[in-house]
């Protein structure tokens, strides 16, 4: 190792900042962050450095650096594009045993400056010595994805509750803070309810077992890029995960690899798990203690049925939040270059569902749907597609008004077979369609042509 790690407390310390430009811009943000007084010798400012020295965050000292300066300093940092100033900086500052950090120049520097990822209490610092700054920057995003940002919250709500635990014995104590970081505590510090995270603190401290919570996650429309970071983040920590047909095998790969994994996926017409009994699991699973991951395709509450799951937990006091995800509409609509709204062509955008009664009739406001200057886009209407077309035509649009159909969208099986509505039934028999759909009418479907930027298969 050839730098010892170490996080120095600078509120209120001198900093002195040789150079004015961006490099020197960049630190002193860094500074000011720890609260560092800053001083700066430059022959000018930028104007970023210039406008925080009128407002007082920082002192434009010398024109010129001048080794006198550096006494009582805690850190120098020389950033000028003068190799011969940064070194003379380098050696003024040895000399008065004060670190120097010289700019992507780590022989000249008696400390270096790590990648940081801040949440503030929690801050973690990523160095390579010097050697690789850009693998640095890699790994901070990498780790970025992983922390929450309100994960500072619960590095000050464990300060905080410190006293109330320090009165165990220490192999309670950190048996007691592991149970916590393991519960719902930390979830309801991230969205902001500091008082239940509270409440479970305070029933470990009774010896209550720890309590089970719900995550009801929107799992996007296939492509496991659209995930997003919360939804990822506690898919890595479920004990447990109820999924359905929808959530494509690449999303179900990234979810704990020891996690209990149950299916409850539905098809048209073949409920593998009825919805009530998907109710009573997650409460089940959820009173037994276990972090229980409901994730479902597309965003939970669109079209989902995710209120009437989430409702039977909340009465149950069960704690859960809900992650929404990339809806297939709006999914699928930019895989396919189909953009939902647009100034000249549609000024709004309605979801459907195409089920049918059991008579087979389409229960739809049709004097709502079949309007120009809009887009429709229909759910898991594949089976009625050819009554779709029949009552949009007879509500009022033309035989030739656009309309698509998205198979897969998203995946690399992702197939887009645009026609109108006199012809998109016929088109749609003869290719065979199988997978999960979603309709589109409207005129922008003429778009895709020119908008088309994804390419299946790959």
């Amino acid at each position: 190792m050839e730098h010892f790690p170490i996080f120095l407390r600078l509120k209120e310390a001198r900093v002195l900042v040789v150079g004015g430009g961006e490099v020197a811009a960049r630190k002193i943000r860094l500074l000011r962050k720890a609260g560092a007084r800053i001083e700066v010798a430059a022959r000018e400012l930028n104007p970023e450095l210039a406008a925080m020295a009128a407002e007082g965050e920082l002192t434009h000292g010398a024109r010129q650096f001048d080794p006198a300066g550096i006494a009582g300093c805690r850190l120098v940092v020389a950033a000028t594009d003068d190799l011969a100033l940064n070194a003379r900086v380098a050696a003024a500052a040895m000399a008065a045993n004060v670190p120097v950090n010289v700019v992507d120049n780590p022989e000249l520097s008696t400390y270096i400056t790590p990648s940081i990822v801040e949440r503030a209490p929690v801050t973690v610092a990523i160095g390579t010595g010097g050697a690789a700054p850009v693998l640095a920057r890699r790994l901070r995003e990498r780790i970025e994805t992983l922390l929450p940002v309100a994960y500072g919250r619960l590095g000050e709500f464990m300060g905080r509750q410190r006293p109330k635990v320090k009165a165990l014995p220490p192999e309670a104590r950190r048996k007691l803070w592991e149970d916590f970081l393991d519960g719902p505590g930390p979830e309801r510090l991230f969205v902001g309810d500091e008082s239940a995270a509270a409440i479970e603190l305070e029933s470990l401290l009774r010896g209550e077992p720890p309590r089970g919570e719900v995550y009801l996650v929107g799992a996007g429309p296939g492509d496991p890029d659209l995930l997003t970071f919360r939804a990822l983040r506690l898919m890595q920590q479920a004990d447990v995960v109820l999924y359905d047909r929808l959530v494509s095998p690449a999303i179900l790969e990234l979810v704990r690899r020891d996690a209990e994994r149950l299916f409850v996926g539905k098809k048209r017409n073949l409920h593998t798990v009825p919805q009530d009994e998907i109710n009573a699991e997650l409460v089940r699973l959820a009173e037994q203690g276990k972090r229980v991951l409901r994730l479902k395709g597309g965003d939970p509450f669109i079209f989902g049925r995710g209120g009437e799951e989430i409702d039977q937990i909340a009465a149950r006091g069960i704690p859960f939040q809900v992650v929404p995800g990339v809806t297939a509409a709006s999914g699928c609509a930019a895989y396919a270059g189909i953009p939902l709204t647009h100034r000249d062509y549609a000024q709004s955008c309605i979801f459907v569902t195409g089920h049918a009664r059991a008579d087979g009739t389409l229960n739809l406001h049709w004097d709502q749907l079949a309007r120009r200057g809009q887009t429709v886009v229909i759910y898991m209407g594949l089976a009625t597609l050819p009554e779709l077309c029949r009552q949009f035509v007879a509500h009022g649009l033309p035989p030739d008004w656009p309309a698509a159909i998205v198979e897969d969208g998203t995946s690399r099986q992702q197939r887009v077979l645009a026609a109108t509505l006199a012809d998109l039934p016929g088109l749609v028999a003869r290719s065979d369609v199988k997978g999960a759909t979603l309709v589109i009418v409207g005129e922008v479907v003429r778009l895709r042509e020119r908008l088309q930027w994804f390419r299946a298969g790959r």
